[in-house]
């Protein structure tokens, strides 16, 4: 990471977002010049794993990066039920709050998920914005080939869960972290993480963010049918050892969207973003001009 999760709040602020359950106080950082790009983090950590890529798009785009609610520097209600049509509502609120009527946008892990539902109200009609083309990052397109790690399927426990918040340190984390990558994080890098997993107790709500797996069972069918039928430009890029979203994941998009652009990473786990920001910010340059 470029930049400490530390530094990287002092770039943004939090603001208050009207959601349907209430106001929420969401950080939020933009910059650059021109069109719009939204980036969409993902599950468990914060809009910090676009650090590596910000200097690079920023010279080109405008860019909105937040940290979704119950992550980073966002709210963390204790006793909410997070979803991911909330947090799709979310962006769109935070596109109405910046008069963001059109955008380019980047997704990864979580984020994909959420990227889908904003496709799905764009092809339905009902998004106010438009989404002019995406580049989507490891996650669980197709929910039927998502393969949570045990500590995942553990925090979806509905007994469980709640334990496993309240007993994780930083060591357990950086632990079950690693298991993800392809090019082993620094620990420095892992403690980055860590404090934006952890900032506000997110640590501790961990079984009620997790609860996504069960929204992406539910709304497959209308997920990946936007995702496959999208006529907005859709292009992958895409870690092939990731052991949740990886090699197999990528097959079917392979399968599915021909005629996309897939950048297979041979050596790159989930993150992208962080193990080859430099071929991950070429890539962009092409798909987010």
């Amino acid at each position: 990471m470029e930049i400490t999760f530390d530094d990287w709040l002092a770039g943004g602020s939090r603001i208050p977002i009207d959601l349907p359950g209430g106001r929420r106080d969401i950080f939020v950082r933009t910059a650059g010049p021109g069109q719009w790009c939204t980036l969409v983090h993902g599950f468990p950590t914060s809009s910090a794993d676009w650090a590596p890529l910000w200097g690079d798009l920023t010279a080109r785009r405008r860019v909105l990066a937040f940290d979704l609610l119950g992550f980073g520097d966002s709210d963390k209600p204790d006793d909410h039920d997070y979803t991911i049509h909330e947090q799709a509502d979310l962006t769109e609120a935070l596109w109405r709050h910046h008069g963001i009527t059109q955008t380019a946008l980047v997704a990864h892990d979580y984020g994909v998920s959420v990227a889908q539902e904003l496709l799905a109200r764009q092809q339905g009609g009902s998004l106010a914005a438009t989404i002019t083309n995406v580049v989507f990052l490891n996650g669980g397109l197709y929910p039927e080939l998502h393969r949570p790690l045990p500590g995942q399927l553990a925090l979806l426990d509905p007994e469980l869960g709640p334990q496993v918040g309240r007993m994780l340190g930083e060591e357990t984390f950086a632990q079950s972290m690693r298991a993800t990558y392809g090019r082993q994080p620094t620990d420095a890098l892992l403690h980055q993480q860590w404090l934006a997993v952890s900032r506000r107790d997110g640590h501790r709500i961990g079984h009620r963010l997790i609860q996504y797996i069960r929204d992406r069972a539910q709304h497959t069918s209308r997920w990946v049918t936007a995702l496959e039928t999208a006529t907005v430009p859709r292009a992958f890029v895409w870690g092939m050892l990731d052991p949740v979203s990886g090699a197999h994941m990528a097959e079917r998009i392979a399968e599915r969207m021909p005629d996309a652009p897939l950048l297979q990473l041979a050596d790159v786990g989930h993150w992208p973003q962080l193990e080859a920001s430099d071929l991950v910010r070429l890539e962009l340059r092409t798909h987010v001009a």
